[in-house]
């Protein structure tokens, strides 16, 4: 299993990026309240990542012209893509569940057409460190009569962590086994597939497009996080999501080895455990399939973040320290001079 991993921190100094309603134990009933997450040091604010993935998409979409895959809402409960894959960058890259019956002449019941694919792109929430979030009061009196409307909502400072893993055997590449999560073709998608010459293996069948359509929706996919945008109340609490800190590798493996890297607790040693970080790339450096790439933004951070570019890789592991834009540029370029990687 080939797999993009990577890990990276999100500033969030002033934010309210993702909110769950009206809080119903505030003080204020008109309250919206941050979501957050219980964790045995305490509370900690975090980003869904249903949320990130929906701002993932929008760049793609609106950056780097995916098509995307329309949405038909079927059922007041129920919405489905078109699940294609082979038309639909998304639908490759993100993942569908197309659950569908047709009806057929001569038949009682109504066959059965659900298909569905794994998503190659698994993301984490991004979540914070332990803090008490902030009610900030507000009150709306413009233009009537009367008493003023008061509200008031939360947010909080703090820095977010993540990691991502993108499979890159999965990316591109389909099957049309009839059970969960392996029926990822409707019979049309395979009748086209088999007449293009898409078939690339037996035992189960496999289908993939195009190498160089493969690439360019992994490598558009990492490319994105350099535009990453969105998140709640970006009226009042405007922020720059784009990672500040980054470390991306390819792993022979699906675990992300980098998850631990950042502390769990606090950053007060720093934002990056440099021991951790060196005993996984002296653990799996036999499994890298690229070179690690670590970017951090000048100034982000504390002073232990200086160690970093004294830094010294186990040997065999090739490390580049750099900024996050440049990190991901730079990874991005190696790994497109590697056809085996892309190889279905």
């Amino acid at each position: 299993m080939k797999t993009i991993i990577g890990a990276y921190l999100i500033d969030a100094p002033f934010s309210a990026l993702n909110n769950r309603g009206i809080d119903p134990r505030a003080s204020n009933e008109n309250e919206v309240a941050t979501k957050t997450v219980n964790s045995p040091e305490g509370v900690r604010p975090y980003v869904s990542a249903q949320a990130l993935r929906y701002w993932w998409r929008q760049v793609l979409r609106s950056k780097f012209n995916w098509n995307c895959s329309p949405v038909e809402k079927i059922k007041s409960n129920q919405a489905v893509t078109e699940a294609d894959p082979i038309t639909y960058d998304d639908d490759d890259i993100f993942g569908y569940m197309s659950a569908r019956k047709v009806e057929v002449e001569g038949k009682k019941k109504a066959e059965n057409v659900t298909v569905t694919r794994v998503s190659p792109l698994k993301c984490s929430p991004l979540i914070g460190l332990p803090i008490r979030v902030t009610s900030d009061f507000g009150v709306m009196n413009r233009d009537f009569e009367g008493d003023p409307v008061l509200y008031s909502h939360q947010f909080y400072s703090n820095i977010l962590k993540g990691i991502f893993a993108l499979d890159l055997d999965a990316a591109g590449t389909f099957t049309s086994i009839n059970k969960p999560g392996s029926k990822n073709l409707s019979d049309d998608l395979v009748q086209r597939c088999e007449a293009e010459g898409m078939v690339v293996g037996d035992n189960p069948k496999r289908y993939a497009i195009p190498v160089d359509l493969k690439k360019k929706r992994v490598t558009d996919t990492i490319a994105a996080l350099k535009y990453l945008n969105g998140g709640a109340m970006l009226t009042l609490h405007l922020t720059d999501v784009t990672p500040k800190v980054i470390i991306i590798s390819t792993l022979n493996s699906g675990n992300n080895i980098f998850m631990d890297v950042f502390p769990h607790r606090n950053y007060e040693q720093g934002l990056i455990d440099l021991d951790a970080l060196y005993t996984v790339l002296e653990d799996y450096r036999d499994d890298l399939l690229s070179g690690v790439y670590i970017g951090i933004l000048p100034g982000f951070g504390t002073e232990n973040e200086k160690e970093l570019l004294q830094f010294k890789a186990p040997e065999r592991v090739n490390l580049t320290v750099t900024s996050p834009v440049k990190a991901i540029e730079g990874y991005i370029k190696e790994i497109s001079n590697n056809g085996a990687l892309f190889e279905a």
